[in-house]
Order: structure tokens, then C-alpha cells, then sequence
């Protein structure tokens, strides 16, 4: 891996009432370390919208309906060698069956 490539942004969507499990498990697991800070993230409002397919066992919502409900976008920087460690403190977290967890490479 190159310098530039040392970490990665994680975009975490998650119900607002699992937000300090979150904030907790990402501290643990060291993400948001940045220089001499740490537990640094940023989280914003958003509307989720969904539908649930036949086999799935939604947190909310019903299998085949559209469904819609806010959540906490939260944005935090990981070191890339930590990024497995660091997704298996969100899943022992998260309520959701698929957590949405977007992971974007950071060039500097």
C-alpha cells in the first residue's frame, strides 16, 4: 500500500439510538485518530429509504414495502490496517442484517 493510500473514510448509516454503541465501538477499535486527537467523526441527519426483499429479516420495515426512517450519516477516518478490525466493531454493533458502510480511499 502507498503513503497516499494509508487511510481510509468510512460513511456509517445507523438508527440515531445506536449512535454512542457506535461512537464506543469505533474509539475502541482506534478509528478517528488523528494526529494528537482521537474519537474524531462527524455525523450528520439523513433520511433512509428501503424496501426489504423476499428472504430478508429487517431491523424495521416490512419484506416488499418501501419504507423510510432517519438515521445518523457518520463519517470517520481509519488507518487502512485497521480497516478489518474496525468493520468487525461496527457489524458487533449495528442493528441492522447489511450494515450500509461505505468505505473511500483517502489520497492524503
Amino acid at each position: 500500500m502507498t503513503e497516499q493510500r494509508k487511510y481510509v473514510k468510512l460513511e456509517i448509516f445507523i438508527p440515531e439510538t445506536h449512535f454512542s454503541a457506535l461512537r464506543k465501538a469505533l474509539q475502541e477499535a482506534d478509528a478517528g485518530h488523528i494526529g494528537a486527537y482521537d474519537s474524531c467523526l462527524a455525523y450528520s441527519h439523513v433520511m433512509g429509504t428501503w424496501r426489504p426483499l423476499a428472504g430478508a429479516s429487517p431491523y424495521e420495515g416490512t419484506v416488499g414495502a418501501i419504507s423510510e426512517a432517519p438515521e445518523l450519516k457518520v463519517e470517520v477516518r481509519v488507518e487502512a490496517a485497521r480497516l478489518e478490525e474496525t468493520m468487525a466493531a461496527i457489524h458487533a454493533v449495528h442493528p441492522y442484517e447489511t450494515p450500509a458502510v461505505f468505505v473511500i480511499p483517502l489520497w492524503n
